[in-house]
């Protein structure tokens, strides 16, 4: 009977989506944000297949007011609901019927669908705009007051006409406005990535493979190379009492040619002696008895507080202090940062630029000019050469700058771009990354991204020579597609966060699952951290660097 079921059973129709299904969950960190469950039809039953929870991003800056984080808080909520009404809804209805291994169809729905929704609404601005326009004109036609303001004009005393222009005009390019996030857009992400996760159970594969049979046109890779994690393990508040304001993240990225699980090992042995430096008490002079008996007493521990990033919160007076306290915590534990271990520095220049001195604001009250930035990134590289990537050196304005900074550095560091990067449909344009001269972008899986663009700006990135890394948004939830994506995709880094918080520790953990199941299948993994020199790069034969090989414990 077992037999005969087996073989009518592959004369059965292929599973089909027959339901989506929009839910309001919570993040990591409490918000709001949206899950999506795909059921499907098999063997005439329904069933469900899987389900995915969107993580999302903040665009609001540390030293906001609070009416603004309430008004942010606020349009995610109404953002999450829209979002769950487009998924059982609408998507409910188009994407039925279909095959869920058909990401490319899915995929093209859903972005037909949102480049509507985008339409309705610029139409109803418009319309909107056009009202309130017609009612001011209106107000000026019946007002009397303005009929004879209108006839005679007057100009304030000491005021002339024309545009405002700055005096000595302005030396920097100013900030790109934001692209705004349409209301909703998180189905469209949701959507995508649910049915991926379906499309990879209906064809009994880990999403990791199915992801890298999807990019190489339904063929299986030869090899997957797993990403070296960046693993935050201090964050610097930029708003801080401390002076330091350069650096925002501090990651441990672990040598190439130890395995994952080494690698993750280190970083927290290193992790625990930062913990440990930071706790131990510090000894003050105690009162006259306690002198007379030998004794001191002990200033209670400083508090440590552990972000929404997963890693310490703190703050420093200078780099050198921070780095040198990086040193010295290495060195504690018999590791040597350079040859053990490397770090990647997150400037988030982005939020340095002082738009009225027209400079960044590295230490309180210290300003550099843009020109003067490159100069201190060289010399911050040279003094401390164990720092292998900086990440956001500049605003994505700065384009001269990050051209500069290539052609001084990108032979001894990865130059990253992750706010200049951060809208991934304003990176395609003709088949170039629309984006400054970098070593590298962080792409990151939120609002109305889907697994396709991802697919498609992978490919271009490779083809000219950048690096992918795949980063973790600020608000993190529990699902671990994005490690998978990243794997199957070939992203050379992976920036989670820190080693803390579930949301966080679950990707890790799924990233060195993942290893282990790629080792108990013959399948090594193998790369090399290799820099782009971008002055010599038009010359023939021109290799890149490597970094050296350390030696294994």
């Amino acid at each position: 009977m077992l037999e005969e079921a087996n073989y009518f059973s592959k004369f059965s129709k292929a599973p089909v989506m027959c339901k989506l299904v929009g839910r309001k969950v919570l993040d990591g960190v409490g918000q709001p944000t949206l899950e999506v469950e795909i059921y499907c039809t098999v063997k005439n039953y329904e069933k469900r297949i899987c389900s995915t929870v969107m993580a999302t991003h903040s665009q609001i800056p540390e030293n906001v007011l609070p009416e603004a984080i309430e008004a942010d808080e606020k349009e995610r909520n109404d953002s999450v609901l829209t979002a769950v009404e487009w998924v059982s809804e609408s998507l409910n209805t188009m994407l039925r019927d279909l095959d869920p291994t058909d990401q490319c169809q899915a995929d093209k729905i859903l972005g037909e669908y949102f480049a509507n929704k985008k339409e309705e609404k610029k139409e109803i601005e418009r319309q909107e705009k056009e009202k309130q326009e017609k009612e001011e004109a209106e107000k000026v036609t019946t007002s009397p007051a303005s009929c004879r303001s209108a006839s005679t004009p007057k100009q304030k005393k000491g005021r002339k006409s024309g545009k405002k222009v700055s005096e000595g005009g302005n030396t920097i390019p100013a900030a790109e406005p934001a692209e705004p996030v349409l209301c909703g857009s998180l189905a469209i992400g949701g959507a995508s990535l649910a049915v991926a996760k379906a499309g990879a159970t209906i064809s009994c594969v880990p999403l990791y493979l199915h992801a890298a049979q999807l990019k190489h046109n339904q063929e299986s890779p030869k090899e997957i190379t797993l990403p070296l994690p960046m693993v935050t393990v201090l964050n610097c508040e930029k708003n801080s009492p401390t002076k330091l304001k350069l650096v925002k993240e501090v990651m441990l990225i672990p040598p190439v040619e130890l395995s994952l699980q080494q690698g993750i090992e280190r970083v927290l042995e290193i992790q625990k002696e930062m913990t440990r430096k930071s706790e131990s008490p510090v000894k003050t002079p105690g009162s006259r008895a306690d002198s007379r008996k030998g004794k001191a007493q002990k200033a209670p521990p400083p508090s440590l507080r552990i972000s929404h990033l997963g890693c310490v919160t703190t703050g420093y007076d200078s780099l050198e202090q921070l780095l040198l306290q990086m040193q010295t915590a290495c060195n504690n534990i018999g590791l040597e940062l350079g040859k053990d271990m490397y770090l990647a520095i997150n400037c988030a220049a982005h939020e340095l630029m002082d738009y009225g001195k027209e400079k960044y604001e590295i230490l309180t009250g210290t300003f550099k000019s843009p020109d003067e930035m490159v100069a201190m990134y060289v010399e911050m590289i040279k003094n401390f050469p164990f720092i292998i990537a900086l990440i956001d050196p500049f605003r994505k304005e700065d384009r001269e700058q990050w051209s500069s900074i290539c052609c001084a550095l990108g032979s001894k560091c990865f130059l990253i771009a992750e706010d200049a990067a951060t809208q991934i449909s304003k990176l395609k344009s003709d088949q170039n990354i629309n984006i400054a001269m970098c070593s590298g972008v962080v792409l990151k899986y939120i609002n109305q991204t889907k697994v396709s663009d991802l697919i498609e700006l992978t490919g271009i990135l490779d083809g000219q020579r950048h690096i992918t890394i795949l980063g973790s948004p600020d608000r993190e939830s529990s699902d671990e597609s994005l490690v998978d994506l990243a794997v199957g995709l070939g992203a050379r880094f992976l920036k989670l966060g820190g080693l803390c918080r579930g949301e966080r520790v679950a990707k890790y953990n799924r990233l060195l699952a993942i290893e282990e199941e790629l080792a108990a299948n013959g399948a090594p993994r193998k790369a090399k951290l290799e820099f782009v020199d971008f002055a010599e790069e038009s010359q023939p034969g021109q290799l890149p660097d490597v970094l050296p090989v350390p030696e294994q414990d």
